[in-house]
């Protein structure tokens, strides 16, 4: 009861603060004063750049803008904060040096307004660089308050809906995010100097391919077809390998409607790099050179502590196959295990619940894997050779058919990349394709569609490949220490509020 009661002072008070605010806003505007008036506005320095070059720039003119975040009026003389898009910097006010008129419509500014300031740079007595403000200028009214602090947001809901408030109120968010920019960029640089060249495949699909995955389905009313939004870009780009691009990368969107939690989102940032004549070790290389210079060029070092777990990417990771992993941790060892109902004994005695459409051999060892083995593996570590089952756009190993030259890096028990030999037999391929229709059949909405045009394109040619996908949002997390998805993601995906 008491906290309803809070709430309706809380929001009795925040309609009667905006309503001053707009009362504030129509006087400038009877003024002739209307700031949304203003297009431009020219600064000449930021924050960061004033603090950072203060012997240049001690006692030269500057002009910054940015929202006002903090005000002390002491009569005839105040001091504010700044914050801009590199951080905040104080600023000194005085009737002296604006004038009457000019230092009175500063008083009248709120916390949340977007000024201007020119003047002079100085440090104060306490040895903060400060600006000597000349001139103040109202750039854009804030009609809404900001939370005082941050915990006025501590909402994780609001602050996924309201991101805009989120990055301004929390530092650390905003960082967060400059960090995920700055990873990205590394990425693209160690592909762009190996030779990768960047492209853009369909995110409009008619055929939902190159993973298993359920996707978001669309209808193109000229074409009178439905069509998806992509679930992974592989069979485009393997189309450019056939098509004479020997090293090909893109970075971009994927969607699949599947289930949302800490680690998913229905929309989510992968990057799928292909390179002819090369295999699956080569993109093992590849990999640990991405996280390890990634996480030395952002962040210092390749040491790395994620949710209290130590992790070293320092390169040279281990790697192990899928049935070796398993022996490790139970024991079992698939190697000697030849039939079906043998691998069903098995998973029975470890208490692994099997799916009732995946029960050979191969999709057993899978999900023995998947239940046993995935949360232990701390360490960088490559599992290779997954069986064929689950792999269905792979390579065979020549010494064992049932396998494939497969691998998934697994960091702080969390699967980061998944990388093949890249099957280019068109007849093996296109019984792959078929076995995945009649899984599809039988009820599995995730296994893969036929695809014609890409066996056609195997049948013209392509070269021995490697390839892997990275996710990019995990990556992320892992690399900023962040537990959820939701928080590397600008603008998480959220049920609409009613």
């Amino acid at each position: 009861m008491q906290e309803n009661e809070n709430m309706q002072e809380q929001e009795i008070d925040m309609n009667q603060l905006m309503k001053v605010r707009r009362e504030k806003l129509e006087k400038l505007k009877q003024e002739g004063k209307n700031p949304f008036e203003i297009t431009k506005f020219n600064r000449t320095h930021t924050s960061k750049q004033i603090i950072d070059n203060y012997d240049e720039l001690e006692g030269k003119d500057v002009t910054i803008a940015g929202r006002l975040m903090a005000k002390r009026i002491m009569g005839k003389a105040s001091f504010c904060h700044i914050q801009d898009s590199e951080g905040r910097i104080q600023s000194y006010v005085s009737i002296n040096e604006l004038g009457e008129e000019s230092y009175k419509q500063f008083k009248e500014d709120d916390i949340g307004d977007i000024i201007g300031i020119t003047g002079f740079v100085f440090k104060t007595r306490t040895g903060e660089v400060s600006i000597h403000a000349k001139e103040v200028t109202l750039l854009t009214k804030s009609l809404k308050p900001l939370p005082e602090k941050y915990h006025g947001l501590k909402d994780t809901d609001l602050r996924y809906r309201q991101r805009y408030v989120d990055l301004i109120v929390n530092p650390e968010v905003k960082t967060t995010f400059l960090t995920r920019i700055k990873i990205l960029k590394e990425i693209k640089n160690v592909l762009d100097q190996k030779g990768y060249l960047e492209v853009e495949t369909p995110i409009l699909n008619t055929i939902a391919g190159g993973a298993s995955a359920r996707p978001f389905i669309t209808h193109h009313n000229s074409l009178d077809i439905d069509m998806y939004l992509r679930i992974a870009n592989e069979l485009y780009l393997k189309r450019l390998i056939v098509g004479g691009f020997d090293k090909v990368y893109e970075m971009g969107r994927m969607f699949r409607n599947e289930g949302m939690d800490y680690k998913h989102n229905p929309e989510f940032t992968n990057i799928e790099l292909y390179s002819a004549f090369e295999d699956y070790n080569d993109m093992m290389d590849i990999a640990e050179e991405i996280f390890s210079k990634a996480a030395q060029n952002v962040l210092g070092t390749t040491k790395i502590t994620y949710q209290g777990q130590e992790i070293d990417l320092t390169p040279n990771w281990k790697r192990i196959t899928m049935i070796d992993a398993i022996k490790e941790v139970t024991g079992v060892d698939f190697n000697t295990i030849e039939n079906d109902a043998d691998a069903m004994e098995v998973a029975k005695k470890l208490e692994v619940e099997i799916d009732p459409i995946k029960t050979t051999r191969g999709d057993i060892i899978n999900q023995v894997f998947e239940a046993k083995v995935e949360e232990t593996l701390i360490q960088p570590t490559f599992i290779c050779d997954y069986p064929v089952e689950v792999s269905p756009l792979t390579k065979r190993k020549p010494s064992d058919p049932r396998l494939t030259e497969r691998f998934e890096l697994f960091i702080g028990g969390r699967e980061y990349a998944n990388a093949y030999s890249e099957l280019n037999d068109p007849i093996d391929q296109y019984e792959r394709f078929l076995a995945q229709v009649k899984q599809r059949e039988a009820g599995d909405d995730e296994a893969n569609m036929m695809d014609e045009d890409f066996v056609n394109a195997l049948e013209i040619g392509m070269p021995p490949t490697g390839g892997m996908g990275i996710g990019i949002d995990r990556m992320v997390m892992l690399l900023t220490d962040q537990a959820s998805i939701r928080d590397v993601l600008l603008f998480p995906t959220m049920k609409p509020l009613d």
